[in-house]
């Protein structure tokens, strides 16, 4: 499990929100990695290697637009997104159709 990394004094200001930035003062004591503080995002923390490039489901994440490809997918390790230059009706039936071969389709949503 990826560790979430908090950005520096996000408690002390509601604006700021907790997307992480880098702290950058000069004083900063994050920065200096003094104990005691956040902990700032290094090599170390790496995904696992087992669900690197993995969509959050666990399924790859695989661009489809057509019906072949649609059906090429392997159901087991495999999702579909079906590409923007796909109409509406086209992906109605694609969505159909990944439903019947029990696909996971990523953006379902019309």
């Amino acid at each position: 499990m990826k560790k979430k990394f908090k950005r520096q004094e996000y408690a002390r200001y509601k604006k700021l929100g907790q997307k992480w930035r880098k702290p950058k003062g000069r004083t900063s004591k994050m920065r200096r990695y003094e104990k005691g503080k956040p902990a700032m995002p290094n090599i170390g923390y790496g995904s696992p290697s087992q669900t690197k490039g993995l969509h959050p489901s666990g399924y790859e994440d695989v661009l489809v637009c057509n019906m072949r490809e649609l059906e090429s997918l392997n159901p087991d390790t495999q999702a579909g997104r079906i590409s923007s230059t796909v109409g509406r009706r086209k992906k109605e039936l694609m969505i159909e159709k990944a439903k019947e071969l029990g696909i996971k389709v990523l953006n379902k949503n019309l």
